[in-house]
């Protein structure tokens, strides 16, 4: 049986790859992508705590099922709106994005 802090570890290791992602890329698909992985992070997270946990071992899974549910209308709705940015202003810095200027 693998320990739970091998778990944590891998998360962490994602979710500051995520971080890192978001902050560095101005693409905003990789924006949305580094977006991801720390909500899978979140996600391995929830399950791993649930895995050693002494209470219940569902409950951890469907906050994780909630997540990724909500991860993919996060996905879908930031797809949206990019790519109407995109169409209507050929923009695809996040950094030249401003959309209170006329």
């Amino acid at each position: 049986m693998i320990p739970l802090h091998y778990y944590l570890i891998v998360a962490v290791i994602l979710f500051s790859i995520g971080i890192w992602g978001a902050l560095k890329h101005t693409n905003p698909i990789r924006v949305l992508i580094s977006i991801e992985l720390m909500l899978n992070a979140v996600n391995l997270n929830l399950i791993a705590f649930a895995r050693f946990s002494q209470v219940d071992m569902v409950l951890g899974q469907v906050f994780a099922i909630f997540v990724i549910a909500v991860a993919a209308a996060e996905v879908a709705i930031g797809l949206a709106i990019v790519l109407m940015i995109v169409r209507e202003r050929n923009i695809y810095d996040i950094n030249k994005i401003n959309l209170l200027k006329g």
